[in-house]
């Protein structure tokens, strides 16, 4: 059973890297904004309150996990536009495991994120940035970027199935800004006022960011964010995973 499980996620898988050859404007879109967002904080808007030392060597990481938070509706809507369209309904005569489109959809998606981290950070090297870890370090960082991202877009599939149209994925899409902005990307806690600070302290984000900085030695680095940087994650990926499996099978059958 998981053997087919696994088979009908890579069909499904190859069904959305497909969708790329087809609108590669929309993955170019999605691989230039965020080297958007890193010159347009770094050089033109500013920042760096209560940061000490180099303001790159903070807001890399910082972009690196905001980068992971964003670009969720490219999947929202395609999950959504699949129920409407009825294509959700044509898979259901197939002999199909219950989430393999949702598993398929995820798959291409962080294949995206994982190419979206690598021009961000060849662009940050470009820009001078210099990570300080070695490479296990860097490795670490990397995983815990991609593993935020994977909870992230499940808590994305999760209300996209609620969410159920494609003209809804937009006023959902806004309730992931406050993760991104309420957080340590751009401004160290300690300068914002105290219940603030303490409550984008708490934002998952934050703990990634926090550790990724540790990992590569930057300005605002705590060691001690990285077993939270771990926990979170997985915490939300134990709850919108199986909620969101539950739910695409309750809606194929």
């Amino acid at each position: 059973m998981r053997t087919y499980a696994l088979t009908d996620s890579w069909t499904m898988t190859r069904r959305e890297l497909a969708h790329w050859a087809r609108q590669p404007g929309r993955l170019v879109v999605g691989l230039v904004f965020p080297v958007m967002l890193l010159l347009m904080f770094g050089y033109l808007v500013g920042g760096g309150r209560g940061v000490s030392g180099d303001y790159l060597d903070y807001l890399m990481p910082g972009m690196l996990a905001l980068t992971m938070a964003f670009g969720l509706e490219g999947t929202m809507l395609a999950v959504t536009q699949d129920l409407d369209k009825g294509v959700v309904d044509r898979f259901r005569s197939l002999p199909m495991a219950d989430g393999a489109v949702l598993v398929g959809r995820s798959a291409a998606d962080m294949l995206q994120s994982a190419v979206g981290l690598a021009v961000l950070i060849v662009m940050g090297l470009a820009l001078g940035w210099r990570p300080q870890g070695g490479p296990g370090a860097f490795l670490g960082a990397v995983g815990l970027l991609l593993l935020f991202r994977f909870a992230m877009l499940w808590i994305g599939i999760q209300l996209a199935l609620v969410a159920g149209k494609p003209e809804m994925v937009q006023a959902v899409q806004i309730l992931v800004w406050p993760v991104g902005f309420f957080s340590n990307a751009l401004a160290a806690p300690e300068s914002m006022p105290g219940w603030l600070g303490t409550a984008v302290a708490w934002n998952p984000m934050s703990r990634t960011a926090t550790a990724v900085r540790d990992l590569f030695g930057g300005p605002g680095a705590d060691p001690g964010h990285l077993w939270a940087a771990v926990a979170w994650p997985v915490a939300l990926l134990a709850v919108f995973f199986p909620l969101a499996v539950r739910k695409f099978a309750r809606m194929s059958h």
